[in-house]
């Protein structure tokens, strides 16, 4: 594998002082679903979207929806849109219980989700899904925009959250969203694409500042940015994560993936340094892979309709530790992992979120002093077009070809 340093974006040039939002208006056109215009529309109706631009290149972020991505698209308003949108949940007049799965191909969250620190579940209750409940600062309160232009915008979102040990913990969130282009792509993946191939990508810088008056701490309990992406999934598609073998802990396993009972057979596999893991929502279940295990890179391709997505994203080389997200009180609450990758499917009384499935990054564990900050910035590219071109950037990036990736797993 031959990858640069991840790109961060030092400063985002053009970003107006004035909360002006710009948005592009869909053409009057019927758009199919599963286009980048249909879920624009639909947007459009329920908040004042912002949206990023380069060319036929095209992002949706919305701080209403807790600043997140919605979703984006390489090749314009008709072009397929890469992230999954939950419909059902946007059309509601109510709240969902337990979360508002709006969906969005990025959002911004905070951890942990289980344990004795954990911020879903109120001290004493019992770690089921019944009593799981999505901090509303994350799940259904709007952020505020401090400023936008067309190709960058900025939200933040200031939080007073209670954890299961009952230490309150108050936050300040700091996000901006960038669209990229072709001088970014090389510099945070070594590749030029070929021209007939199409792509997107957008890097988010996100900052989390403990405002309370006590330090955060292995005692009381601590927090991590934690961001997820949720993808439309595939028959055939497949999640591809580098992991490192030969680490400092050589007892230390490849992934952890046993959050929602053991993965079958034939869903997942691991051969010389990659992991593929099926992702076709239609059978729940998670994996997850440690600091000593996890590069900065994960990756997703559909077969069935030539999408190629690339998260690259900052891991320190230095750390206190990462958040242990299981459902129950741990022995180790900070040796949890840096990737995770969710494949939805049927809950045990048939009902389902989603199809979807998601590709996550964390930072370290944020043992903060009042007043301190820590960032973690990530960058999101989507590639389209034949496979041929698009097997030149996997063998670019992961080391591998298209071919190979569609026959990882049956």
């Amino acid at each position: 594998m031959n990858l640069s340093p991840l790109c961060i974006v030092i400063a985002f040039a053009g970003l107006l002082t004035a909360c002006t939002c710009t948005t592009q208006k869909p053409e009057n056109t019927i758009f199919e679903k599963g286009t980048f215009g249909y879920d624009l529309k639909l947007l459009k109706s329920k908040d004042s979207v912002i949206v990023l631009s380069k060319g036929d290149a095209l992002v949706i972020v919305s701080p209403k929806y807790q600043g997140k991505v919605f979703t984006s698209t390489a090749t314009g308003l008709s072009g397929r849109s890469f992230g999954w949108i939950n419909y059902a949940a946007l059309q509601s007049d109510t709240l969902s219980k337990h979360i508002n799965a709006f969906g969005g191909e990025e959002r911004m969250w905070l951890g942990p989700e289980g344990g004795q620190f954990s911020l879903f579940f109120a001290p004493g209750s019992t770690m089921t899904f019944d009593n799981w409940q999505t901090p509303p600062a994350l799940d259904s309160e709007p952020w505020d925009l401090v400023a936008a232009s067309p190709q960058s915008v900025s939200m933040q979102k200031r939080m007073n959250l209670q954890n299961y040990s009952g230490t309150t913990l108050n936050a300040f969130l700091e996000r901006t969203v960038h669209i990229l282009d072709e001088k970014d792509v090389n510099k945070c993946l070594g590749i030029v694409p070929d021209s007939s191939v199409k792509w997107v990508g957008f890097t988010s810088e996100n900052s989390l500042t403990n405002t309370g008056s006590d330090p955060w701490t292995k005692e009381k309990g601590a927090l991590c940015i934690w961001m997820l992406g949720m993808f439309n999934p595939s028959d055939s598609g497949t999640v591809i994560i580098p992991y490192n073998e030969n680490p400092s802990d050589k007892n230390t396993k490849i992934a952890t993936t046993d959050y929602f009972g053991e993965i079958p057979t034939g869903r997942i596999k691991t051969d010389n340094g990659l992991l593929y893991f099926k992702a076709d929502g239609k059978y729940r279940s998670k994996l997850g892979l440690s600091a000593t295990r996890a590069k900065s890179l994960v990756a997703g391709y559909d077969a069935i309709n030539k999408v190629l997505t690339l998260i690259q994203f900052n891991k320190p080389k230095t750390h206190q530790g990462y958040i242990n997200q299981h459902w129950l009180i741990q022995d180790e609450p900070f040796s949890g992992d840096v990737i995770n990758t969710y494949n939805d499917g049927p809950l045990e009384n048939g009902t389902q979120l989603g199809p979807f499935y998601e590709l996550e990054t964390s930072s370290p564990a944020a043992f903060l002093a009042p007043g301190e900050r820590i960032s973690h910035t990530q960058s999101v590219f989507h590639f389209t077009g034949d496979e041929r071109r698009l097997s030149t950037i996997t063998e670019q990036v992961l080391g591998i070809s298209i071919a190979e990736i569609k026959n990882a797993l049956p």
